[in-house]
C-alpha cells in the first residue's frame, strides 16, 4: 500500500508504531553523533556492528514521525517508501554476505517528487497528478538503487518546479530554523527534509536556482551540476536547456559521495577514476583564485559581514581573493533571456512528460489549467488552490513555441555569448572560481499566498548565471545572523569544474564549521 500525504496523519502514527515494535532501533549507538554523522560515519558504525541499515532508516522514520507532521509539521513528504525497511533488510543481509556495492548502500536518501520512481508516485505536488505512477525510475533513481541506496521516499516542492514553496496536492513547506520564515523554492521540501536530518542525502532538481536556494534558506550544501553532468531523463521537465539534477546534502562530504554515484557515465568529459571525493582536501584553498562578484551584495547587512567572514577565511587558508565587475548589458538581460527559454520549453516539454501518464491524467498545458481551476478552496483530502502556480501556467501557455524567432535567437546566440564570456572571464583573471553570497537576503517571511510578479529569474535573482552558462554553482553555508538564520555562499566555475568547486567548498567548510541542526528539529 503506498503512504500519500493525504492519508498522511494515519501514515505519520503508522511509522512511529512500527518504530516502537523495532526495538533494535533503540539500540545505544553512543558512539555515534546521528544528527552530525556523515555517510562515511554510518558507515563505520555498520562495519563496526554498532548499526545497521535497518535501524538507521528505522532513525529518520521516527524524525520524521516527530517532526514532519508532528511537532513543528514541516510537511516536507509526500510519500514515504513503504517497502524502505524490507530493502534494508536485504541490503543489511547483503553487506554481510557479499560487502557493500558503494559507499551508499543502505543509506536512505529522499528525492524531490519531480523526479520518476516506478515504485512511488511521482507527482510534481501537483493534485492532478496524484497517484500517478510513471512507466519506470528515472535514470538517477535507476543509479542509486544500482548503488544499494534505499529511496525512504519523496518530497514536497513547488508545484511543478516553479512558484512559493507549496503544492496543490501537500501544502505549504516549513522552514526547520524558523516556522515563519521560507524554505524558498522549488526544492524546498529537500532542503527542510535535509536540514532537518531526515535524511543525510537527497536530490532536488535546479532550472534557475532551485537547488541554490532552498540550501541558502535551510542552511544545507546544495550542488547546481554542469548542465549534462547527470541525466535528467525521468524528471518532469520545466526547461530542458536548463534542468539539472543536483545532490543536496548537510555536508560537503556527503554531496560528493553522493555526486560519484548519480553522474552520467556517458559524460564524455569525466573519466571513469573521477573520485569527487578525492578533492576533499583540508588545504584546498591554497593557491587557488577566487574572483568576487560584489554586485551582488549590499541587501542586507549581517549577509554582507558573513561573506566577507568567508572571504578573510579564504585568504588564511591561502587563497587569492579579487573584485571582478560584471557588465551591465549581462546583469540586466540576464532575466529577459531565462523567461525567453523557460516559458516555451515548459509550455513544449511538459506535454511530452504528460503524453507517458496513464489514461485519467492531464495531457495537455491547457488540461493543467483547466482542472487547476476546479479547486477554489481547501478540500478535504488536503488539496488547497494554488493560485500562483496556475496563474504563471497562463504566462506559459501563451508562450511562443520553440520555432518562436525569439526563442531561437537567446538559445543559438544569447546562451552561447554567455557562456563563453563567463568562461573567457575566468580564463583570463586566471581564476579557479567566483564567489557570491548565494542569496543576498536571509530566508523572509513566507509570503502565502503568494503575491510577486511570478516571473522567474525577475528581481535581480543571483542564481541564473550558472542556468544561463550551463555552470556548476555549489552554495554552502557560511554562518548565521542574529535571528538564527542560515547564510549561504555560491562558489561557480567552468563548466564540470565539480572537483575544484569541491576543493574550495570543503576546505572552507573545515575552517568555519557552519552547519547546524534547526532549532526546530533538534536531537531526540
Amino acid at each position: 500500500m503506498q503512504t500519500t500525504l493525504s492519508v498522511f496523519g494515519k501514515a505519520s502514527l503508522i511509522i512511529f508504531l512500527l518504530f516502537l515494535f523495532n526495538k533494535s532501533a533503540l539500540a545505544d549507538n553512543s558512539k555515534l553523533n546521528f544528527t552530525e554523522a556523515t555517510i562515511n560515519d554510518f558507515n563505520k558504525a555498520i562495519d563496526n556492528g554498532d548499526l545497521t541499515s535497518e535501524e538507521l532508516v528505522n532513525l529518520f522514520l521516527k524524525r520524521i514521525a516527530e517532526y514532519d507532521q508532528k511537532g513543528p509539521s514541516l510537511n516536507t513528504i509526500i510519500h514515504i517508501n513503504p517497502l524502505a525497511l524490507e530493502q534494508a533488510k536485504a541490503l543489511d543481509k547483503e553487506r554481510q554476505e557479499s560487502g557493500r556495492r558503494s559507499r551508499l548502500h543502505g543509506i536512505p536518501i529522499l528525492v524531490k517528487d519531480n523526479i520518476d520512481t516506478q515504485d512511488m508516485p511521482t507527482t510534481a505536488g501537483s493534485f492532478m497528478l496524484k497517484d500517478s505512477f510513471p512507466p519506470d525510475d528515472a535514470r538517477v533513481i535507476a543509479q542509486l538503487k544500482d548503488a544499494g541506496a534505499i529511496v525512504l521516499g519523496k518530497l514536497n516542492m513547488s508545484e511543478f518546479a516553479s512558484g512559493g514553496p507549496w503544492s496543490s496536492l501537500a501544502g505549504p513547506i516549513i522552514n526547520p530554523h524558523n516556522l515563519a520564515k521560507t524554505p524558498a523554492g522549488s526544492s524546498g521540501g529537500t532542503g527542510a527534509a535535509i536540514a532537518a536530518r531526515f535524511a543525510s542525502i537527497g536530490l532536488g532538481t535546479d532550472t534557475g536556482g532551485s537547488v541554490r536556494g532552498p540550501s541558502s534558506a535551510n542552511g544545507i550544501v546544495g550542488l547546481k551540476t554542469t548542465h549534462g553532468l547527470v541525466s535528467t531523463d525521468g524528471v518532469i521537465p520545466l526547461a530542458l536547456s536548463f534542468d539539472t539534477i543536483g545532490p543536496m546534502a548537510n555536508n560537503v562530504t556527503d554531496l560528493a559521495i553522493l555526486l560519484n554515484v548519480i553522474v552520467d557515465g556517458n559524460v564524455t568529459q569525466v573519466s571513469e577514476m573521477d573520485d569527487y571525493t578525492k578533492s576533499l582536501k583540508k588545504d584546498g584553498l591554497k593557491n587557488k583564485k577566487i574572483g568576487v562578484i560584489r554586485k551582488f551584495t549590499g541587501d542586507d547587512y549581517e549577509v554582507d559581514w558573513l561573506f566577507d567572514t568567508a572571504l578573510h577565511a579564504m585568504e588564511k587558508s591561502g587563497a587569492e581573493v579579487v573584485e571582478i565587475t560584471l557588465p551591465a548589458w549581462l546583469l540586466e538581460s540576464r532575466g529577459h533571456f531565462y523567461r525567453a527559454i523557460r516559458f516555451p520549453e515548459f509550455k513544449s516539454q511538459i506535454e511530452t512528460y504528460l503524453a507517458t501518464l496513464d489514461e485519467g491524467y492531464p495531457k495537455t498545458l491547457d488540461d493543467l489549467i483547466t482542472q487547476s481551476m476546479e479547486v477554489t478552496s481547501k478540500q478535504p483530502d488536503g488539496v488547497i488552490p494554488n493560485p500562483a502556480r496556475w496563474s504563471l501556467m497562463k504566462v506559459e501557455n501563451e508562450a511562443t513555441s520553440l520555432d518562436g524567432y525569439e526563442y531561437k535567437a537567446v538559445k543559438e546566440f544569447a546562451l552561447p555569448l554567455i557562456r563563453e564570456f563567463l568562461k573567457g572571464l575566468m580564463q583570463h583573471k586566471g581564476l579557479d572560481a567566483l564567489v557570491y553570497p548565494t542569496t543576498s537576503m536571509p530566508a523572509e517571511l513566507v509570503d502565502f499566498p503568494y503575491t510577486g510578479d511570478g516571473l522567474p529569474g525577475s528581481g535581480g535573482s543571483n542564481f541564473n548565471l550558472a542556468n544561463l552558462s550551463g555552470f556548476p554553482d555549489l552554495s554552502m553555508p557560511i554562518g548565521f545572523t542574529s535571528l538564527g538564520m542560515p547564510v549561504n555562499l555560491s562558489i561557480m566555475g567552468e563548466a564540470y569544474s565539480e572537483p575544484t568547486l569541491i576543493e574550495i567548498a570543503y576546505s572552507l567548510e573545515q575552517q568555519i564549521m557552519a552547519s547546524r541542526v534547526p532549532v526546530n528539529t533538534p536531537s531526540l
